[in-house]
């Protein structure tokens, strides 16, 4: 029951920061104390060398220079070849891929969204796309991207349950299909489908059936488990036991350098809604467990795994929760520019309400003594 009663209190704050702490975060600072009765009214995040509110990056939730890079071209020219080109060179084993692959569908899904019309999908905004698809049939990279393209799209401009949410998403399977026979090794194919199996309703065993695929492929894959565990947290696909019990099945079996050990904090997250109100909400069992968990796993990961900045954004969010602020800050100074991750990007300005969340750490810091000079970096 613990995690119920902690859930409560997240929504409770989330309510005082938006209509109390955000205006004061954003610029007038008229005397508001965040923290105790010394916090400094001066805390500055910019003395930390943080960027900008409006210069933040909203797309990633790291940095992937090559990547920035390739979607500028794709964009300027119309040209798929750049875009062929990189997932062809990204490894098919790791995370990267399924962020590149999820970034040129994302990509084109905005350019459609902004230029609406044309036939064959990709309409008149994401030419490139379609022109890939045609010109290219057998290219497994984009045929990955199709699927992801027409997932997000159903997701974007269709409601859940409606014929043409299901006709999309049925489109998006047979994407899916084709994209695994061109790679039968490359486990992408089936992590997007993953998301079609929620939006579908697939039967448990039919899901199953799926995820085994997976784990013959890429058993450690960050971004599929975090794919399957949306659809365990899905009510009618299973309950909060199962959600939390294949967490945590994950995180036991987790290899060294893995991030799997903070999957049980992404399971806290996805029920937020379902808390109820606890005093000191962030020391109990279930939450506590799930912090220290991720921290592990972000000590003990590779540097070079894209998905480490995802897990530190969703430590800043609950270590500024906690007032945990040092701990807050040692996350804030490695993921600083880019908020392309959960928990803000389920907000209408994802930018804003980092930080916000931002501020109140570095207030919090600097109360409790700490300093730009202090800070280890």
């Amino acid at each position: 029951m613990e995690i119920l009663w902690f859930l409560m209190a997240l929504v409770l704050l989330g309510t005082v920061l938006a209509t109390v702490l955000r205006p004061y975060l954003r610029g007038r600072r008229d005397g508001i104390r965040l923290v105790s009765p010394d916090a400094p009214d001066a805390a500055d995040p910019a003395a930390y060398d943080f960027l900008l509110q409006e210069q933040l990056d909203v797309r990633m939730p790291g940095p992937d220079p090559d990547l920035v890079d390739v979607l500028d071209v794709v964009r300027g020219t119309q040209n798929w070849r750049a875009a062929s080109q990189l997932l062809a060179g990204t490894g098919a084993e790791g995370e990267r891929r399924w962020q590149r692959v999820q970034a040129f569908a994302g990509a084109a899904s905005l350019e459609l969204q902004q230029q609406p019309g044309g036939t064959g999908g990709a309409g008149a905004g994401a030419q490139w796309l379609r022109s890939w698809r045609t010109e290219a049939p057998k290219d497994a990279g984009g045929a990955a991207v199709q699927a992801e393209f027409l997932v997000q799209q159903a997701f974007r401009t269709s409601t859940p349950g409606t014929d043409e949410f299901r006709i999309i998403l049925e489109e998006a399977r047979a994407a899916c299909g084709q994209a695994a026979l061109l790679a039968p090794g490359d486990p992408i194919p089936y992590v997007v489908e993953l998301t079609i199996a929620r939006g579908l309703g697939y039967p448990r065993t039919e899901f199953e059936q799926l995820w085994l695929k997976i784990l013959d492929r890429a058993p450690a894959h960050m971004g599929a488990h975090l794919a399957a565990l949306h659809y365990w947290c899905e009510k009618w696909h299973g309950s909060r036991e199962l959600a939390y019990s294949f967490a945590e099945a994950a995180a036991a079996r987790a290899p060294q350098g893995s991030l799997l050990s903070a999957l049980p904090l992404f399971a806290v997250y996805e029920h937020m809604s379902e808390i109820t109100l606890v005093s000191d909400f962030h020391n109990t069992g279930v939450v506590r467990d799930a912090v220290e968990g991720a921290l592990y796993a972000v000590h003990s990961a590779r540097p070079d795994d894209p998905m480490t900045a995802h897990v530190r954004h969703l430590l800043v969010f609950f270590l500024v929760q906690a007032e945990r602020w040092g701990e807050a800050m040692a996350q804030l100074v490695r993921v600083d520019g880019h908020v392309g991750a959960l928990p803000w990007t389920m907000s209408a300005d994802p930018a804003a309400d980092y930080a916000v969340y931002r501020a109140l750490a570095v207030a919090g810091y600097e109360a409790n003594g700490g300093s730009p000079a202090t800070l280890p970096r």
